[in-house]
């Protein structure tokens, strides 16, 4: 489980915005904080993987406290999810190592693709071996997972659902290698004709990665992998 600090000044926007944390699969919030000084104590106490930051905080603004919590060591990664829209707020929060910006207001499927990213980073960096060295092309894998391509539950096709996305989502991962869109329709429960239709739309997205795989007969079968799984 991840585990998620949710720092915000409004006390109302902080229980919603921790609600939708917890409505995210791999996700988990282990505290909420409405200053810097709480939201510093948070951490000296309880294990923090990402905090999701407000800017405006009424003893100083989220930035500084990132410089801060970076001064003493603490190294929990930094989603910014504020009202703050300036543009040298914004250059501030990438020199700072923010990897990402939310800006206020916004919905669940704008939480959620921030977060989908962030699980897709931590997988990727322990894809290429965690703590040890990368070549180039780990170093782009890493650097390229916290994309900012659509979620594959936002603007869906008409007659596509977010929940047979993520139907589609978890038989792919829990699969451990490529399948076809039979085996995909099997394992989920669908018809073909639907698991090739939501394929189609996923694969567009660069959601799922296709490869070929040629048989006796030489036509290739199509097979399939949700794109941050390895």
């Amino acid at each position: 489980m991840i585990d998620v600090l949710v720092v915000d000044d409004d006390f109302h926007v902080a229980e919603i915005n921790a609600a939708y944390v917890s409505q995210v699969p791999g996700f988990r919030v282990t505290g909420r904080a409405h200053t810097a000084a709480q939201a510093l104590a948070t951490l000296e106490r309880t294990h923090v993987d990402l905090m999701l930051l407000d800017h405006y905080l009424p003893d100083e603004t989220g930035l500084a406290l990132v410089r801060r919590l970076r001064q003493l060591g603490h190294r929990a990664d930094v989603i910014m999810v504020t009202a703050a829209r300036d543009v040298a707020t914004v250059q501030d929060a990438m020199r700072c190592g923010a990897l990402q910006y939310l800006v206020k207001p916004f919905g669940f499927s704008g939480l959620r693709a921030k977060l989908d990213g962030y699980a897709t980073l931590r997988r990727t960096v322990e894809g290429v071996g965690g703590r040890g060295e990368a070549g180039q092309e780990q170093v782009d894998r890493i650097f390229g997972a916290f994309r900012t391509t659509d979620s594959p539950h936002t603007e869906l096709p008409k007659g596509h659902s977010a929940a047979t996305v993520d139907l589609i989502r978890r038989v792919l991962g829990a699969a451990g290698h490529p399948l076809s869109a039979h085996e995909v329709a099997e394992r989920a429960g669908v018809s073909r004709s639907t698991a090739q239709r939501y394929l189609k739309h996923l694969e567009r997205g660069g959601h799922i990665t296709l490869t070929l795989k040629y048989g006796d007969t030489g036509r290739p079968e199509h097979r399939y992998r949700w794109a941050d799984a390895h």
